[in-house]
């Protein structure tokens, strides 16, 4: 019988809460902000997106009307291994500060060198640790 007390939550739950976190920051709008809308805390958003608290389908329903989405949105299941690969990324400390800089960059060719900088260091990085 599977143990009904968890430490961890469950992925879905954490996928869901990340997929409402890109989205809500997308738009640019606030934990507050969208708690107020759905009626519930910052707090409770918190949770929501950390996959801490199971969203319910009603709940659902008002955040993605609040974030102008459909449910289906904040499921995925098209391409499961991409959003997970995805995900893990955006948890690297720094990336979404990193994304939401660079989404703020109009400059194509500053987003270019950007990318190109982000991929000589990264290659170097992967250089030294196959030297030592």
């Amino acid at each position: 019988m599977p143990n009904i007390m968890q430490d961890e939550p469950d992925p879905i739950d954490v996928a869901v809460g990340a997929r409402i976190r890109l989205r809500r920051k997308q738009l640019g709008i606030s934990q507050s902000k969208l708690a107020d809308a759905i009626g519930v805390t910052f707090q409770q958003v918190q949770k929501y997106e950390r996959g801490a608290n199971r969203v319910s389908a009603s709940s659902l329903a008002k955040i993605a009307k609040a974030l102008d989405a459909p449910v289906a949105a904040f499921f995925g299941h098209e391409d499961e291994g991409a959003d997970e690969k995805m995900f893990s990324v955006l948890k690297t400390p720094g990336a979404s500060e990193m994304l939401e800089a660079y989404s703020r960059i109009r400059d194509s060719e500053q987003r270019q060198a950007l990318i190109a900088l982000a991929r000589s260091m990264s290659a170097a990085g992967a250089r030294r640790e196959e030297a030592a």
